[in-house]
């Protein structure tokens, strides 16, 4: 017999099968002794009360033998099969390769940057000298912008696509039985490589192609139907489809695209500033107490609040995270976050964003460029307010608000560095304002927030993608090119991990479909 309940544990406990048996006994009525095994199927932690505890939902085995999950590696040989190329080795494009597999398809990955351990040495570059690679960095390469920033699996998109077996594939490749049950799921930076190497040995190994240093200048397109695609180096690979998952920062992609009078569509995005806390501060607040313990995970928050008709809210929440540099180009300013999988820096990290909508910016409304152009603009006026070197802009919360220069600034985990700047020279004023108004409102919703403790770092821009790749809803293929099937975050349809490597099966199976 099965049985589910929600069983309350302290902190501490969640993990230890013999006290789970207890409380499950207590719980269901059972004896312990016709409890053969429990199974946790979701946990989060519940902070409302005074004491902190975890809530769990779990499956009881009772009087039946208790045999946990195992999941694997397992993919059909398609070494001869129809061929597919994907552009784009991130969370869409791996999962669309997998897809392809498991439909009976080769695919073809391209991918502009490097392998993911070959990536590092360009990362630390980036870092240490703040030179950038425009084609390996936080953004390209194997694995994408997630690889290197942070793996957190949260996600609301529980509507477009199987998240449970997004993540299985994820354990099935070396990430922890964790995510499969915890309420916002993360695998961590030091720990995505691995995981991400495996993917591409399954790929390998069904008999795909995974190609590195393989930029695509042109899709070739004949009377609407796509043939191929030309490499930066003249070769032409031909397939009959080709999806497109390049990544909300592949700029030069969306040029190509225009060239060809391929339609793309300017698009809405939010930009704003890096918040950096002290981690003790967050778990304060949000722990209601001096100190969280080793038993409790560093703590996470999510801010929003209308301001002006626009939304102000916090973004991609780093706990025992990292500021990174994550610009694409040598003369911009992007950061991003991060964390390791055990979340154990000092800082907590977090974009705080202004929506911006289409009649905020100026210009010709049926300019696609017009959203990319303003995020270029803001994210080049920061380089040169830090001064070179992928040096940020920054300036403490309270200072920010109330409009003074910061004498200096604190500790932080931005390795490039900080100089002290008024964001209002790096800011558009209608974002400034807007900022400005939210954090003291921020404050009073978690005590403790609205400090000058905390650091602003400019800035926080590639949210989303500012640019549409336009699809037919149900065939997901581009609606002037039969057989491109626009993908991704790039292409304007996910937002983060989870929600991309969705897409990626979608649209794999869209190419199965128009494949017949």
């Amino acid at each position: 017999m099965i049985k589910e309940i929600e069983v309350v544990c302290p902190p501490g406990q969640q993990d230890d099968q013999a006290f789970l048996k207890t409380l499950a006994s207590a719980g269901s009525k059972i004896p312990q002794n016709r409890i053969t095994g429990v199974k946790v199927l979701k946990r989060s932690i519940d902070a409302r009360g005074r004491k902190v505890v975890y809530r769990m939902q779990v499956r009881l085995y009772i009087d039946e033998p208790f045999k946990p999950e195992t999941f694997e590696r397992s993919y059909k040989k398609i070494s001869n099969a129809r061929r597919v190329i994907i552009v784009g080795a991130g969370p869409a494009g791996l999962f669309a390769a997998l897809q392809c597999i498991q439909n009976g398809l080769k695919p073809i990955v391209l991918e502009r940057g490097k392998d993911v351990k070959q990536r590092r040495r360009d990362l630390a570059n980036i870092n240490k000298q703040g030179l950038v690679n425009p084609e390996s960095n936080y953004c390209f390469g194997e694995g994408g912008a997630g690889t290197y920033s942070d793996g957190k699996l949260y996600t609301r998109s529980t509507k477009r696509g199987d998240v449970k077996g997004i993540l299985e594939t994820f354990v099935a490749h070396g990430a922890t039985e964790d995510i499969l049950v915890d309420a916002r799921p993360h695998i961590g930076t030091n720990k995505l490589p691995q995981i991400i190497t495996a993917m591409r040995e399954s790929i390998l190994e069904a008999g795909g192609e995974v190609i590195f240093d393989a930029k695509v200048t042109s899709l070739m397109v004949d009377f609407g139907t796509i043939k191929g695609v030309k490499l930066a180096d003249g070769e032409r690979l031909q397939a009959d489809a080709v999806i497109l998952a390049t990544g909300h920062s592949a700029r030069d992609v969306f040029e190509m695209l225009h060239h060809q009078n391929i339609l793309i569509e300017a698009k809405p995005f939010a930009l704003g500033v890096r918040i950096e806390h002290p981690q003790e501060i967050i778990d304060k607040a949000q722990y209601h107490c001096e100190n969280r313990g080793p038993d409790l995970p560093p703590s996470y928050y999510n801010l929003v609040e209308q301001v002006d008709e626009r939304g102000v809210f916090s973004f991609c929440m780093c706990p025992g995270g990292i500021i990174a540099p994550c610009a694409t180009d040598t003369d911009e300013i992007v950061v991003n976050g991060w964390s390791p999988s055990k979340r154990n820096n000092p800082f907590a990290n977090s974009g705080t964003v202004v929506q911006i909508n289409m009649e905020d910016i100026p210009g010709d409304m049926n300019d696609p460029f017009r959203m990319l152009n303003f995020q270029q603009q803001v994210e080049q006026v920061a380089f040169k307010a830090g001064g070179g070197n992928l040096v940020a802009p920054a300036q403490r919360m309270v200072d920010f608000v109330e409009g003074r220069l910061s004498v200096d600034l604190p500790v932080n985990s931005y390795l490039p560095g900080c100089r002290s700047v008024e964001l209002k020279e790096v800011l558009p004023g209608w974002i400034h304002n807007r900022l400005k108004k939210a954090l003291p409102v921020f404050g009073r919703k978690m005590n403790g927030y609205y400090t000058n403790e905390a650091i602003l770092v400019g800035v926080e821009s590639r949210t989303s993608s500012p640019i549409k790749i336009p699809r037919d809803r149900d065939t997901y293929q581009h609606p002037q090119v039969a057989g491109l099937f626009p993908c991704g975050e790039g292409a304007g349809y996910a937002g983060g991990i989870i929600s991309a490597a969705i897409d990626g099966v979608n649209c794999a199976n869209g190419v199965s479909k128009y494949f017949g």
